[in-house]
């Protein structure tokens, strides 16, 4: 993700790996529309776009003939935005933050004023995302003490942040402290993030990857071939429950099972401190074609009845330990969560 000379350039995650292009972003809506493709992904790095976002919004609104019309206007945009994507929380933090600089101004307020304002907030909440990066990799990394398989699930690296990713953030900095041996990939059907995107991320970095399929995981597991798991979020409940993508519960199961630690690694962004757990998440269904087609090529029988969510929620005493910026959580995580609360507030 780059913002420069009012244009942000998006890599197209929707062609990785066979394909490396980027999107132009001149309008919020070219942005809402590659917020719903997921042709930019991960939370992070939605709440990021969805600020840069608001800026062209703003641009637009600049054109009503008053304040309220100019806000009504942005609050719509802002209202848009938040539609595109339900369960990633970042999306709605990061709106948030963009409409509180709006109302630090009013009528006496020249708009250039309030998009250069904006434009700032936006640049500001990337460049906040690669220092949070860097702690989490840094924090993360502690909790692998002795060289060791991994497996992770989904995306959580470079492509679904602004930077080195959370879960894969802490993956790469334990990997070059000499303790991450192997990264087992889940697939992560149906739209195969695990396959297109993390083994490529890792592929690029030289990290040993073996890709497989969702099923195999828990006889990985049995084998003793990996021993620990670490995964990304896309919101988390006051109590420590987690919504990632789809799959992750059923990992977070098969690690208790076995005795394998389930770590998930995510920013103070991510956490949803109105809602006190999992069951408030609202989770995302995607469209039937998702799952009934497979390369382009239809897989399931005509009319057939798909359930397709594109999350579940990992119950928080599945959990190891949540690994943020400020430091590494463990249970009892409604106290923990409370104390991070707390520093948060402290930290606006």
């Amino acid at each position: 993700m780059v913002w420069s000379n009012n244009c942000l350039k998006l890599l197209d995650q929707t062609l990785l790996p066979g394909q490396v292009e980027y999107i132009y972003c001149h309008s919020w809506e070219r942005i809402a529309e590659a917020i719903k493709k997921l042709e930019v992904r991960g939370a992070p790095a939605i709440g990021a776009a969805a600020a840069f976002a608001m800026v062209f919004g703003a641009r637009e609104a600049a054109a009503a003939n008053s304040w309220n019309a100019f806000k009504t206007a942005l609050l719509s945009v802002s209202k848009q935005l938040a539609q595109t994507r339900p369960t990633a929380v970042n999306l709605f933090w990061a709106l948030k933050r963009m409409e509180e600089v709006v109302e630090r101004f009013d009528e006496n307020s020249s708009p250039g004023e309030v998009l250069t304002a904006l434009e700032q907030e936006a640049i500001a909440i990337a460049e906040e995302d690669k220092a949070v990066n860097q702690k989490i990799s840094k924090y993360g990394a502690s909790l692998f003490t002795a060289p060791q398989a991994v497996l992770t699930h989904c995306n959580a690296g470079a492509l679904a942040t602004v930077a080195l990713g959370t879960a894969l953030g802490v993956i790469r900095e334990a990997k070059a402290q000499g303790n991450i041996t192997k990264v087992f990939v889940d697939e992560t059907r149906p739209l195969l993030q695990g396959a297109r995107l993390t083994a490529w991320e890792l592929h690029q970095d030289g990290i040993p990857v073996t890709l497989i399929t969702d099923n195999t995981a828990g006889w990985v597991m049995k084998n003793k071939m990996v021993q620990s798991v670490i995964v990304g979020a896309d919101r988390i409940a006051r109590n420590g429950d987690v919504a990632n993508k789809i799959g992750t519960y059923s990992v977070a199961v098969l690690a208790r099972e076995h005795g394998i630690p389930f770590y998930v690694a995510a920013p103070v962004s991510t956490f949803d401190f109105s809602i006190k757990t999992g069951n408030d998440i609202p989770i995302e269904e995607r469209c039937a074609n998702e799952v009934k087609s497979f390369g382009g090529c239809c897989i399931a029988p005509e009319g057939i009845s798909v359930f397709n969510p594109a999350f579940d929620v990992t119950l928080n005493s599945l959990v190891t330990a949540i690994i943020t910026e400020h430091g590494v959580l463990r249970a009892p995580y409604e106290q923990a969560i409370e104390k991070l609360y707390q520093i948060s507030k402290k930290s606006k």
